[in-house]
């Protein structure tokens, strides 16, 4: 072994080079340790700022969840009191039930009518671009603004009532928003309207990575329209599924600002869900511990179906 490093190293001076070393050079482990700290130096900003901003805040209203506090003032710890409150029913029961409702629709609504929209405008159709822009306006427009608009629609004498008269369609006339029976179908049309353009746009990116020739080979292997896109589409399609059914149902669960434009809760609590209910808890009955135990059972409920969903449409892309 001693021979052969001797040997090595006068060929390496006949050669004019120096031997190399086993060990690694310090300059070497200088330079990665410097990368090494670059990348937290410009991390840590980010990370405090997430911190500060998100995580604290919410570490303090789960705090304050146990307490009894008034917004001012001096509190005390109540332990479970706010759960076994909100656990009792009442108000808090149908703001739960409205919350499932909406969510659950807004889901399905927006990802349904988003994969044929994207389906449709992806290649054949002419002026594609237009339509595209057009579907997906209102994403970027204020959802208080568009919640006003549709709020003057669905008056008694708003247009649409109007338009129902026109075509001699009196009966099916209603106070769309003050009635019990039709105030959460119009909320989830708002809604709806205002964020299937997003979700058109999402299918559209995943709609891109599917090569057309794969769809051709599968078209004169005689498969059908649903088999391609069952097997061909879907499949390449499932991460933008995954994503946009996620946002989707973070967005529909925690819904407030198109709701409290148009109802505020009403009529009677008939469209109150918790993010109204936890607003008008903390802020107009100045209940803080109540309202934070609100919110933190709405952020448990939130973080429990997401999770759920996205092992089942794992579970389902995988089979």
């Amino acid at each position: 072994m001693t021979a052969q490093l001797e040997q090595k190293t006068e060929g390496a001076r006949a050669t004019g080079r120096q031997p190399r070393s086993s060990k690694p050079s310090s300059g070497n482990d200088h330079r990665r340790t410097e990368r090494r700290f670059a990348t937290w130096w410009w991390f840590t900003p980010a990370l405090l700022a997430l911190v500060l901003i998100h995580y604290a805040p919410s570490a303090i209203g789960a705090f304050f969840a146990f307490t009894n506090w008034k917004g001012i003032g001096k509190w005390q710890f109540v332990g479970w009191d706010n759960f076994a409150a909100i656990a009792e029913g009442g108000p808090t029961t149908t703001a739960l039930i409205n919350t499932f409702i909406i969510g659950i629709s807004f889901v399905v609504l927006t990802n349904v009518l988003g994969l044929l929209l994207a389906l449709g405008l992806n290649r054949t159709v002419k002026s594609r671009n237009v339509i595209r822009t057009l579907i997906f306006a209102p994403v970027v427009l204020s959802s208080l603004a568009t919640s006003y608009i549709w709020k003057f629609i669905f008056e008694q004498d708003g247009p649409l009532n109007e338009f129902l008269a026109s075509i001699g369609l009196e009966s099916l006339q209603r106070t769309w928003l003050g009635d019990p029976s039709t105030v959460l179908p119009a909320i989830i049309i708002v809604m709806v309207w205002q964020n299937v353009g997003l979700v058109m746009v999402m299918y559209l990116a995943g709609l891109a990575t599917v090569s057309p020739e794969l769809e051709e080979a599968a078209s004169l292997d005689g498969a059908s329209l649903w088999q391609r896109f069952n097997y061909v589409v879907l499949p390449a399609i499932m991460p933008s599924v995954v994503i946009a059914m996620t946002l989707m149902l973070i967005n529909g669960l925690r819904v407030f600002d198109q709701i409290q434009a148009l109802t505020g809760g009403g009529p009677y609590g008939a469209s109150e869900t918790l993010a109204v209910t936890i607003y008008k808890e903390t802020f107009v009955m100045g209940r803080f511990g109540f309202g934070a135990a609100l919110a933190l059972v709405m952020s448990v409920i939130i973080i429990i179906l997401t999770v759920a969903q996205r092992l089942l449409l794992r579970t389902n892309s995988k089979g």
